[in-house]
């Protein structure tokens, strides 16, 4: 299919806004009883809140650029029974509850035994929507049925754990700018790699199946004559068309192959050289956490350029 470059922003930018949330929530879920340390993170925690509110907010924006009538969006929350798009609206919608409640709290309530279980409360449903959300976005394209690389069991699994990745390279930044130090940046860049080298190894394995997995229907299954071998005596058209600009994308093997290497780079080998530099006491701490996030986001958006660029639509044997 032909790469959008509104949907590649979408996908990347909320996957890494919502990580930041997913790790927000889960930090708050796990301090929220030890009112010293949490006074302490205030900073960081506003900090992180108001980067992953506006990171997923701008891909959330992002991805109604592709829509023809991005006024009539809205309309979309209302088929929550049956369609991913909508329920990842509406998760959209809820995730914003807790994150504002629990700004709210850390502004203006002292926190103390009373306190305490609310927060809990918030950041672990904090936690659980952005995760949920990130899930529904991987849905609306694991859920199509004639584009048989999309409904790849790893489908949801690498967008969960692109945004986990992203979000979490934010977040080891975010911590090393709100403390005066730099203690701690070698095992963050580490923890950084082993999720790297976790996502990139998914990765390898969607790109190893959908390589050798044929589509599940040919030309000669459409007409009815199975086992056989069917050309196409005349073209449906004379001239491109919406369903070959969009539908009938060909990237070839060679270029594949050299983005996929690319991007395995960006989201892994780039932290791994942040690590080694930061081992080896080369450069600032800010700077080399800095490069690991920006490798993976840009790892990330050629992965997703990749993803949308391969993925044949079953309607593209007959065009």
């Amino acid at each position: 299919m032909h790469p959008a470059l509104s949907v590649i922003f979408f996908t990347t930018l909320s996957g890494a806004g919502y990580g930041l949330l997913v790790w927000l929530g889960i930090t708050i879920a796990m301090l929220h009883t030890r009112s010293t340390t949490m006074q302490s993170m205030h900073t960081l925690q506003l900090a992180t809140l108001a980067l992953g509110l506006a990171l997923s907010t701008i891909g959330l924006l992002c991805s109604l650029l592709h829509l023809g009538k991005p006024q009539r969006a809205w309309r979309a929350l209302s088929q929550w029974r049956t369609s991913w798009l909508s329920r990842e609206g509406l998760l959209a919608l809820l995730t914003v509850l807790p994150a504002l409640a629990i700004g709210v709290m850390l502004l203006t309530v002292e926190l103390g035994p009373n306190s305490a279980p609310t927060l809990g409360l918030l950041g672990f449903a904090l936690a659980v929507l952005a995760l949920a959300t990130v899930a529904c976005t991987a849905m609306i394209y694991a859920s199509l049925k004639p584009i048989p690389a999309w409904r790849h069991a790893l489908v949801v699994p690498v967008y969960l754990l692109f945004a986990l990745l992203t979000g979490l390279a934010l977040l080891f930044l975010l911590m090393n700018l709100a403390s005066s130090g730099g203690g701690g940046v070698t095992g963050m860049l580490a923890t950084t790699a082993f999720l790297a080298a976790l996502l990139v190894a998914s990765k390898w394995l969607y790109w190893r199946d959908i390589d050798r997995t044929p589509l599940p229907a040919t030309r000669a299954d459409a007409v009815g004559l199975p086992g056989r071998e069917v050309g196409v005596f005349e073209h449906p058209h004379t001239q491109a068309n919406y369903i070959t600009r969009e539908m009938a994308f060909v990237i070839a093997r060679d270029h594949a192959l050299r983005l996929r290497i690319i991007a395995s780079a960006l989201v892994l080998g780039v932290p791994l050289l942040a690590w080694g530099l930061a081992f080896a006491g080369v450069g600032h701490a800010s700077w080399l956490l800095g490069l690991a996030a920006l490798g993976t986001l840009a790892g990330a958006f050629v992965e997703r350029w990749l993803f949308f660029a391969q993925a044949r639509h079953m309607v593209s044997l007959y065009y």
